[in-house]
């Protein structure tokens, strides 16, 4: 029985995060404005939309193509992640973060460590390198070669008939 309670009290957190508003806050005015006055078009959508969907693959590894509606097209924040990218926004949203963190519990900047791992890539077809065996000539017609005279032959034969060049 008390495990049945222990279910209901316990949320289930499904994997996808909002920015707080709190952090959103000191980071829209880095970003640029969502639409200019007066353009026309399509509605273009909100930089806190697209930058949760950044976040997002980021956070998860996933391709930009599978990115949740929610969170628009992953079109749409991959475009948006370049655009970002090239004119240095992601370097100020560190700062911004950084400079927030420190406020709220500071940082010991005597102490730095970074970590990381290297793996080497699987190799395709198994982990034993053999090579590959010759297979003899093949007088199979083939899509990409032919016997016949290509187009390019049949312009310089008509050139050289013709005279013209």
């Amino acid at each position: 029985m008390e495990d049945n309670t222990m279910r209901q009290t316990t949320k289930k957190r499904n994997g996808l995060r909002e920015i707080p508003d709190d952090l959103w806050e000191r980071i829209e005015p880095i970003l640029p404005p969502d639409k200019l006055p007066g353009a026309n078009g399509r509605p273009r959508v909100l930089n806190r939309t697209v930058l949760n969907g950044i976040l997002y693959v980021l956070r998860t590894g996933c391709q930009w193509k599978m990115v949740p509606r929610q969170y628009s097209s992953g079109s749409t924040c991959h475009l948006r992640f370049q655009t970002w990218v090239r004119a240095g926004v992601f370097e100020r949203i560190w700062r911004v973060c950084l400079k927030h963190y420190d406020d709220l519990r500071g940082i010991d900047w005597r102490f730095q460590s970074l970590d990381g791992a290297i793996v080497s890539a699987p190799v395709k077809g198994g982990t034993k390198s053999e090579k590959t065996r010759p297979t003899g000539a093949n007088w199979a017609p083939s899509g990409t070669s032919s016997r016949m005279p290509t187009a390019s032959r049949w312009r310089s034969r008509s050139r050289a008939l013709t005279g013209t060049t």
